[in-house]
């Protein structure tokens, strides 16, 4: 069915225009071009097996949608799903690594396809043994490869036995044939910082922060399923910590080596009913483009430097100001609140509280359709006076929210207003607004419909 609520589209953040889209994958540079990989549902139908959707890009900023580029094969190892993996640079060919899903199977087994051009990959082999079932593993799959001085690496997220997640190693020297060579890391479940640590960690990543290697996690468990995107430092005792501290963020995927620098990018789930994303038509997003650094041992992002671009025009005072739905906000004072006015009875609430060190999204009248999710989300440890940062910035893109603070914390959250723009900000003195662009369009071989679906009327 058609959108009622075009204000909900996002238009800088990446999603299809319609179908299902979630994880992202494997972010990588080709000859000065940036490709990302997420995965994809050319209908908002959960039964319909995944393949991985393409996107480009020269900016990180500016993307153009294309058609899928990698589709399960009939027949072959992931008839019922191409799931999350990653790509590298081999001889100056692409290489997929990625989970191919088969329904005879309680496993995804690890795959790899190749490509000349990044765009479209060729039948895909497994290259990696399925565990035996001696092992007691009842989840493995989303494998990330990477290059150093050893040769290659391989990370597969499990859940062993005794509800132990692990990031099960290999190493190969020429990225074909692979050996088991350990866990990376492993923790017995457990609950640190009110966060569960998970029953098994999907979607490993491992990125080099501040010359130290770091694992990035997605938290995940057979009853509850996905929970939340941890991070820690490899060289020590895993003490998981949360990436994004919003209701709506997982699935985190890194590109470690660019032009750019090393890259994070994330899946922005859906903060509303099932019901009402299948009868839209589309549902998630992937989050803006990210860089980190580590305070202490806790890992810590912002927005990439390259966002600056999205602004339309120079700034102007926040408070009072009249905006469409897509704006970024910087606020300077720790103390106070933003409201974004949607409507005479909604809005939403981002607050700071410096006594506390807290910013907090309060969702909770948003909007007035029962369909929309509501809560609060909180951020603590949130400023750092040291840091040339404002005290925290916020994206705002129709239905989305993404809060990055001065010490690094971020907090990503979805809302679902009925009013239509333009809405009105009120904000601490001294805040500033800038006008966003709209920067995402489809290839002429693309999806027929992805440009009018794209751009509200």
């Amino acid at each position: 069915m058609s959108e009622p609520h075009l204000h909900h589209i996002p238009q800088f953040h990446i999603r299809l225009p319609r179908g299902f889209l979630n994880d992202p994958n494997g972010p990588v540079e080709i000859d000065g071009e940036f490709h990302l990989y997420f995965q994809s549902r050319p209908f908002a139908d959960m039964d319909v097996p995944v393949e991985w959707g393409h996107a480009t890009s020269r900016d990180l900023v500016h993307w153009t949608l294309h058609r899928p580029a990698i589709s399960p094969l009939p027949g072959g190892p992931d008839t019922f799903g191409c799931w999350s993996g990653n790509t590298v640079i081999h001889d100056g060919r692409v290489r997929a690594y990625y989970s191919g899903k088969l329904n005879t199977s309680i496993y995804q087994s690890v795959l790899m396809s190749e490509s000349d051009d990044g765009n479209t990959f060729g039948e895909p082999t497994q290259v990696v043994e399925d565990p035996s079932p001696e092992e007691g593993i009842s989840m493995f799959r989303d494998p990330f490869v990477w290059k150093d001085v050893k040769g290659w690496g391989m990370a597969v997220g499990v859940a062993g036995p005794r509800e132990t997640a692990a990031i099960r190693g290999y190493r190969s020297n020429d990225g074909i044939q692979w050996k088991h060579d350990g866990d990376l890391a492993s923790l017995r479940r457990t609950v640190l910082e009110g966060e569960d640590t998970g029953e098994g960690w999907e979607c490993p990543q491992i990125m080099n922060v501040d010359g130290r290697p770091v694992a990035i996690v997605s938290s995940w468990s057979h009853l509850s399923g996905p929970a939340k995107v941890l991070a820690f430092a490899l060289d020590r005792t895993p003490e998981p910590r949360s990436v994004d501290d919003g209701q709506n963020f997982y699935a985190a995927s890194v590109m470690g080596d660019s032009s750019r620098g090393p890259v994070i990018f994330g899946w922005i789930t859906e903060g509303r009913d099932d019901a009402w994303w299948k009868e839209a038509g589309w549902a998630g997003a992937i989050a803006l483009p990210r860089r980190a650094w580590l305070d202490g041992h806790r890992f810590a992002s912002e927005p990439h430097p390259v966002l600056g671009s999205l602004r339309a025009g120079d700034g102007r005072p926040a408070d009072g100001a009249i905006i469409n739905a897509q704006a970024e906000i910087a606020v300077f004072e720790t103390d106070g609140r933003v409201r974004l006015c949607f409507g005479k009875e909604e809005h939403v609430d981002i607050s700071l509280d410096s006594h506390a060190g807290t910013v907090t999204i309060d969702r909770n009248s948003a909007s007035s359709d029962p369909r929309a999710h509501a809560g609060l989300a909180t951020a603590a440890d949130a400023f750092d006076s040291t840091a040339d940062r404002p005290s925290i910035r916020v994206f705002i893109d129709g239905s989305v929210i993404e809060v990055f603070t001065s010490s690094g914390r971020t907090l990503t959250s979805r809302v679902y207003p009925t009013a239509t723009p333009p809405w009105r900000v009120e904000a601490p003195q001294g805040s500033q607004l800038w006008d966003l662009r709209k920067t995402i369009s489809s290839s002429s071989s693309g999806t027929p419909s992805a440009v009018s679906a794209l751009t509200p009327a």
